[in-house]
């Protein structure tokens, strides 16, 4: 049986998931009555944002000319957040499908994908989706794919994956175009280990992808990077839901099940060989991925730390790309410090964690990693503005730069040219991808991309714009570690790292807005913004007065006066003792706003 392995590229809402869906149908992998919309995307979160987060493999098999055929498919995300599965699930493929919305056309994340397709060698199949579309405009698309990809228009798949047309094609060419896996059965086993999940009553089920030798239901393997060794208990593909089988061989993709207690004991990019003289090499497995944003994450009842910690773990376990470590924060207690790819895989992260572990939140304002260099040569990396040290110790202070690729209508390039100005961003290129579209590329800070970069281009271009990103490196800035006093008190969850330019307005706003949450007390309360020792921005919450001179009345003003000196300075006193309380609602309207000032 010959075996072909294939994944679908994509942007966001071109199509990928009811394409599969499609294939899956067509090839009789599932039957009508167990059909549903978006087979794959069987998270609870992914079926109600209606978008795929984790990559997903399925086996199906399909007659043509009187051979069967094993087609193993991977089902990617499309969101730049995900990137990281997206390169995993290329590094166990042979050939991949560059489906392009024939109304939307080519749009940022399918450049970046399809150049990622390439730096594998992949076997590119170009097919527009969408073609029964009312306003559909395939011959345009196909120009535009032309240009920015150098597709060949005659070798461009044309299919509409929700009425179904095109899919005996679209088959037929996967048969022809993607080679057949190039492993020998016969080497010493060599598999990859692409991604894994844990399930409650069998324990750790490892996904692989055999590139070498074939392994068999019983025999002992080894992860060669864990040093640890299994017997297999169970083996099988996914068709979609676990099938069981006795033998994988080179070129096929399925599952094991060893009696793995623990998923920190399955890597993934690991590489599962047999135990002994006769392993394998190793495989290069994947780069680890950068971690872009950081945020804290705090339990809003501080007696919820360890079930929190419970949650991460378990959530860390299925999704590698996203990391954690425990902090204290004065204001807000023990919690954890996050770190995430992008801000979509934060509110992912976020959301599942206080949906499947029924765990209350408190996030602090995400911000990206800075380097600096000290004045004694030592290169630190921040990950949170707390450990920014005082300025007389910096020499050099860096921040991320990342190379945005944005896609807009010829219409709306000047307000996106502005935007990314005001953003200080660098314009490096600019290119036609046909008479309607054009690609802009900039160079934009980090810090300035993550937090509403996304939401201001779609809204400048009344949804027509997209934005891929990718990190340079880090270049030397004039940046600052902005601090918030209460009373005197920095309140650590409160410190921001921000430019220069932009601390006097970003300080106004968050000391405005703390002052309208903080509660009055009996004394006067101070909230202010400082760069180091320099105050740049203060707002007073007035005390609460009582009015002692009210039953004086008429007679000597000096009576009235003795009384008003003696409340002075009780109030006095309580300002030097007393302690100002921060509401949980102060510190949320502040995170929340605080960023966008």
């Amino acid at each position: 049986m010959q075996v072909r392995n294939f994944c679908i590229i994509a942007h966001i809402d071109h199509g990928k998931s009811t394409l599969a869906d499609r294939l899956l149908e067509h090839t009789g992998t599932v039957t009508k009555r167990q059909m549903k919309e978006q087979l794959l995307d069987d998270l609870d979160l992914e079926r109600q944002r209606g978008i795929t987060i984790k990559a997903r493999a399925v086996s199906m098999r399909y007659m043509h000319k009187g051979e069967e055929y094993e087609l193993n498919l991977i089902d990617t995300p499309g969101h730049v957040d995900f990137q990281y599965e997206v390169s995993r699930s290329l590094a166990c493929c042979e050939g991949a499908l560059l489906l392009v919305d024939a109304f939307q056309g080519v749009e940022a994340q399918t450049v970046a994908n399809a150049y990622a397709a390439m730096e594998h060698d992949l076997a590119i199949i170009p097919v527009i989706n969408k073609i029964d579309l009312a306003y559909a405009r395939p011959e345009e698309v196909a120009n535009e794919m032309e240009q920015s990809l150098g597709s060949d228009p005659e070798s461009i798949v044309k299919v509409s994956a929700k009425a179904g047309i095109g899919i005996e094609d679209l088959l037929t060419t996967i048969i022809e175009k993607v080679p057949p896996p190039s492993g020998d059965p016969d080497a010493p086993l060599q598999a990859m280990v692409f991604d894994s999940n844990y399930d409650d009553y069998r324990g750790a089920v490892t996904y692989i992808r055999v590139m070498n030798g074939t392994i068999k239901k019983g025999q002992k393997i080894r992860f060669l990077r864990a040093k640890s060794e299994y017997e297999v208990i169970e083996m099988g593909q996914f068709r979609p839901g676990r099938l069981p089988c006795d033998t994988l061989t080179s070129g096929q993709v399925g599952y094991l099940i060893c009696n793995i207690k623990s998923l920190k004991e399955v890597h993934i990019g690991d590489t599962v060989s047999v135990p002994g003289e006769k392993a394998s090499e190793p495989l290069t497995g994947y780069s680890r991925p950068k971690r872009m944003v950081y945020c804290g994450l705090f339990p809003s009842d501080g007696q919820d730390f360890s079930e929190l910690r419970d949650a991460l773990e378990k959530l860390s376990i299925n999704d590698p790309s996203f990391e954690f470590e425990p902090e204290t924060s004065d204001a807000l207690g023990f919690g954890f410090r996050c770190g995430f790819l992008g801000l979509l895989h934060m509110e992912i992260v976020q959301q599942r964690l206080e949906q499947e572990s029924d765990v209350d939140l408190v996030q602090t304002a995400p911000n990206v990693t800075y380097e600096i260099i000290t004045k004694s040569g030592q290169t630190l990396m921040i990950h949170k503005p707390q450990d920014v040290p005082d300025p007389g110790d910096i020499e050099e202070f860096r921040q991320p730069i990342v190379r945005c690729n944005i896609v807009v209508p010829t219409d709306y390039i000047g307000p996106v040219i502005q935007l990314c100005q005001e953003r200080r961003g660098i314009q490096t290129a600019q290119e036609y991808l046909g008479p309607t579209r054009a690609m802009i590329s900039y160079d934009i800070p980090l810090a300035e991309v993550i937090y509403d970069l996304h939401d201001k281009i779609k809204s400048c271009t009344r949804g027509y714009g997209t934005l891929d990103y990718e990190l340079q490196g880090y270049e030397p800035a004039d940046l600052v570690r902005m601090d918030i006093l209460v009373n005197g008190n920095r309140v650590d969850a409160l410190s921001v790292v921000c430019h220069r330019a932009d601390a006097d307005r970003r300080g106004r706003a968050v000391v405005k807005k703390l002052k309208s949450e903080i509660e009055r007390h009996m004394f006067e309360v101070a909230v202010q913004a400082a760069i180091g020792s320099r105050v740049i921005a203060r707002e007073t919450v007035t005390a609460m007065r009582k009015n002692v001179t009210a039953k004086c009345y008429g007679g000597d003003i000096s009576r009235k006066r003795k009384l008003l000196q003696k409340q002075k300075e009780g109030k006095k006193r309580m300002k030097a003792v007393g302690n100002v309380e921060i509401s949980q609602k102060a510190f949320m309207s502040v995170l929340s706003t605080g960023e966008n000032g």
